[in-house]
């Protein structure tokens, strides 16, 4: 899911970038999995380290699944959680998309605690400042 996303992200770079943004992606991901990440996913712009979930935390954006979830993870994407993170809690992070301005405030955001409902491309390029 993420990969589809950093992937979609990519595909649709130039189009963020002539609106005059940039993209920034963050993950709790340690560094030798974010190169990774951006191998699969073709990724140009800056995939940032999360590290210790200092960034998440601000935000609030990380949560603790239960066993089971964290099993059916696992299996289904064929990853160790706790080795491919900053630490070995096992949390993940909400996936959220914000626009923040040049003066540092944040314009807009996309926050969904189901990992599954991500920001849209076209919702993201809309709410850009003109």
């Amino acid at each position: 899911m993420c990969n589809n996303h950093l992937s979609e992200l990519q595909e649709n770079l130039k189009k963020v970038e002539e609106s005059g943004a940039t993209i920034v992606a963050v993950s709790p991901e340690r560094p030798e999995f974010l190169r990774k990440t951006a191998g699969n996913t073709g990724a140009a712009f800056t995939l940032l380290y999360d590290k210790d979930y200092q960034i998440s935390k601000i935000f609030d954006l990380t949560f603790l699944p239960d066993e089971q979830t964290i099993d059916m993870l696992e299996d289904m994407l064929n990853v160790d959680l706790a080795g491919q993170h900053s630490d070995d809690s096992q949390r993940l992070p909400v996936p959220a998309t914000y626009i923040i301005g040049k003066n540092s405030k944040v314009l807009w955001r996309h926050f969904d605690p189901d990992y599954r409902n991500r920001s849209g491309i076209e919702e993201i390029i809309q709410n850009l400042p003109r």
